[in-house]
C-alpha cells in the first residue's frame, strides 16, 4: 500500500470528509460539505487546501519541512509522502485545514485558483539535499 493510499484510507473514515473526484481533474479528493480539502494526485503527491491565513500562520514551520512545498500566492500546499511520518504530518495538517475552513466565509465572486498540480515540481528529498 502506498503512503497516499494509507492516508486516503485513514482520512476516508473522518466524518467531516467525503471522497470525490479532484476538481483539477487528476486523482481523487476529500471534501467537506463546502470545500475540497485534499487532492491525491499520485502515490506520493498530495495537495492540501490550507487557506492563505493558515499558511501565513504556519509559514515558518511549513517551510522548514522537507515534505512540504509552498507555491507563492497559493492557498494550497503540496505534501510529498515518502514515509509514515509524512502521512502523520498530512493528517495533522488536514485537521488544521478543516479548522481553517470552518470559520472562513464563502468567497464572493470567482472561485480561488485551484490546487498546485502542474504548478510545483516535487523532487525526491535526496535531490533537494544535494545528494
Amino acid at each position: 500500500m502506498t503512503p497516499a493510499q494509507r492516508a486516503m484510507e485513514r482520512l476516508g473514515t473522518w466524518p467531516d470528509l467525503t471522497v470525490c473526484p479532484a476538481g483539477c481533474g487528476t486523482g481523487q479528493a476529500l471534501r467537506t460539505s463546502r470545500d475540497e480539502i485534499v487532492h491525491f494526485h499520485s502515490a506520493r503527491d498530495v495537495d492540501l487546501h490550507l487557506t492563505h491565513r493558515a499558511i501565513q500562520r504556519f509559514h515558518y514551520d511549513l517551510g522548514g519541512s522537507s515534505a512540504i512545498r509552498l507555491v507563492p500566492g497559493s492557498c494550497w500546499v503540496t505534501v510529498r509522502l515518502d514515509c509514515a511520518t509524512d502521512v502523520d504530518l498530512l493528517l495533522s495538517l488536514v485537521s488544521v485545514a478543516l479548522k481553517a475552513h470552518q470559520g472562513r466565509p464563502r468567497p464572493a465572486g470567482p472561485a480561488p485558483a485551484g490546487c498546485n498540480f502542474h504548478r510545483v515540481a516535487v523532487l525526491p528529498r535526496d535531490a533537494v539535499a544535494g545528494g
